[in-house]
């Protein structure tokens, strides 16, 4: 028999706060989020303050191993186990998913590299592992004892989101009862934001970095991009509610597909996108008239956000979900970007209040019902979407549910 599956714990390191209340409290201020790049003029950045690693984990002798993604993972990992209530000897047999990105700080890491030599005598002997893919998870695994079924995803801006979508099946399926999934990534250091400059992604020559990120808007020029960590605990419906947990919502739903179409660039009639919503709406058993919110993936790149207009206009039709775009209020976090708007859907959701989507002036599409201010909804179901460079699409849908 197919499991229901409900997210019971979640820890969160992001630009707008660390908790739910947090979150929810900037979102509400009119302050500026986003600032000047220390080492790129004329590129805005999306940073997470007064965030130190040590907080989380004490003493931990694997942090020397961790980048600065990989540290935002760990903690938000950690967070998510304590908020959760959960016993430790019941994490043995937990399961573990975990987007991550590329460690892309060559030069922070190695300052003194000419000619391609590294070695010198305080070179870390295992500074590989900075590098790794799967070190985070090797950390989190480390120090909560976790055992069991686990996967690393470096599907680019994808990736969080379909480790929460693996996490999701393997519970449903009767894999798993327990589980932790999310991601973590920052690219704010000279060798990623050299990367997005080249790819000609990123937004530069502003002059006020709060009006960097335009998603939707006709004059968008790129992406601001940000950094954090989300983690989420994922349980077996009734094994949760026979333990008295607090349940944030249920995953409904999920569904993933590639594009087999360009390095970089999305297909542009987004039909293997549309395949991705589709399948997620399939397995929830929904239409898209069940839709309430649509948590977009709104880059402010010129060929996503038209990809995704049309799409979005295609499935949903007649029926006007409310549409926001989060990485106007925290950049684009790359593989960790899917985890992070769900954090903050989770924020939202519960006290039914969605934010505006920022600096939209001239929508690019007029059939979209794009949230041009904050609103008050009692939005119960959402439906996020993830779009990654190599063609990666995924989407998730999640329910509000009454303990």
């Amino acid at each position: 028999m197919l499991k229901r599956v409900a997210i019971t714990g979640i820890g969160v390191c992001s630009s707008l706060g660390f908790c739910e209340e947090e979150i929810l409290s900037n979102l509400k201020k009119p302050g500026v989020l986003f600032s000047a790049s220390s080492f790129d003029d004329g590129v805005a950045v999306c940073p997470v303050h007064d965030f130190n690693i040590k907080d989380f984990t004490g003493r931990f002798k694997q942090r020397r191993y961790l980048n600065r993604g990989s540290q935002l993972c760990v903690a938000s990992a950690i967070e998510a186990i304590k908020s959760s209530g959960i016993k430790q000897d019941a994490w043995s047999e937990a399961g573990l998913f975990i987007g991550s990105g590329p460690n892309l700080d060559i030069g922070g890491e190695f300052p003194e590299v000419k000619k391609g030599e590294i070695d010198h005598d305080d070179l870390m002997a295992l500074w590989m592992l900075k590098f790794l893919p799967n070190t985070a998870a090797s950390a989190i695994a480390t120090y909560a004892g976790i055992h069991g079924e686990n996967l690393t995803i470096n599907t680019a801006c994808a990736a969080s989101m379909q480790a929460l979508g693996e996490a999701f099946r393997k519970i449903k399926h009767g894999y798993l009862n327990l589980a932790l999934a999310g991601g973590g990534d920052s690219r704010l250091n000279p060798g990623g934001i050299l990367a997005y400059r080249k790819a000609g992604a990123i937004f530069s020559g502003s002059k006020n970095p709060d009006n960097a990120s335009r998603p939707f808007d006709t004059k968008r020029k790129g992406f601001v991009p940000g950094e954090g960590g989300a983690i989420f605990v994922l349980e077996e419906m009734e094994h949760a509610r026979m333990r008295g947990a607090s349940i944030h919502a249920e995953i409904c739903g999920f569904g993933s597909s590639m594009d087999g179409y360009s390095m970089t660039a999305p297909e542009p009639s987004a039909q293997w996108g549309e395949k991705a919503l589709l399948s997620a709406l399939h397995e929830a058993g929904m239409s898209p008239e069940d839709i309430d919110v649509v948590s977009s993936h709104g880059t402010g790149t010129l060929l996503n956000d038209a990809m995704e207009v049309n799409l979005l206009h295609r499935i949903f039709k007649d029926h006007h979900p409310h549409v926001i775009a989060l990485k106007s209020w925290i950049g684009h976090i790359a593989a960790a970007c899917g985890a992070i708007e769900l954090a903050v859907v989770l924020a939202c959701i519960k006290s039914n209040y969605f934010p505006r989507i920022r600096n939209l002036d001239e929508a690019c599409h007029d059939k979209i019902n794009f949230a041009r201010e904050d609103k008050k909804i009692a939005g119960r179901t959402v439906l996020l979407e993830n779009f990654g460079f190599g063609g990666q699409n995924s989407a998730i849908i999640i329910r509000k549910v009454d303990n």
